[in-house]
């Protein structure tokens, strides 16, 4: 049986294309969740795993849906092979139930932890190059406090604005930056059961 995993890392990601490749690739079942990568607290995944049974297949769109690193990934991948359970990864053409699968799998993932390794550092290396000629790292605010203020009283007011796409639209700032001012509990807590994205 063929087991889906879907997960996205914020409320600004789009779950649909996950799914639909998990449908074709023809997943019975299929767990998603919302939640960053490095978490090591996630219940889909967790009621995934416990799902499968010897013989199945569990079914993630890319490596990195699986866990961020790479002791975790392999972990993760040890254990249900223990299980007698395969692991397969569209995009990458994984498949753990062959021998070559499980080498390109090793060699995929230690790319992808790599990667990750060299982007942190780069960013690290600039950040350092940036504070010595006198900047301050980092993206400059789109959000001040006057537009926060607003934000907040248009997301409260939901009559008028009962879409959070409305809100944004409404102070002409981007979808990941009006997210990462206002996270899922903060819009929930502010709109009550009127959460419509």
């Amino acid at each position: 049986m063929l087991i889906g995993y879907a997960r996205v890392s914020t409320m600004d990601q789009n779950i649909a294309l996950q799914m639909d490749a998990l449908r074709m690739a023809g997943c019975e079942k299929i767990f998603t969740e919302s939640a960053s990568g490095s978490h090591k607290d996630r219940p889909q995944l967790k009621a995934a795993l416990e799902y499968l049974r010897s013989g199945d297949t569990l079914v993630v769109w890319k490596l990195s849906r699986l866990a961020r690193s790479l002791t975790q990934v392999i972990k993760t991948v040890s254990d249900i092979n223990e299980r007698n359970i395969a692991l397969k990864v569209l995009t990458q053409n994984i498949d753990t139930a062959t021998p070559e699968g499980r080498l390109f799998f090793h060699i995929t993932a230690s790319f992808d932890e790599f990667q990750r390794e060299l982007i942190v550092e780069n960013t690290r290396a600039g950040l350092v190059a940036a504070n010595k000629r006198g900047r301050r790292g980092g993206r400059p605010k789109c959000m001040d406090e006057q537009s926060i203020k607003k934000a907040e009283s248009m997301l409260k007011d939901t009559q008028n604005y009962p879409f959070i796409g409305d809100v944004i639209d409404q102070l002409n700032v981007g979808r990941t930056a009006f997210y990462r001012y206002f996270t899922s509990d903060r819009i929930k807590q502010l709109r009550g059961e009127h959460v419509q994205i």
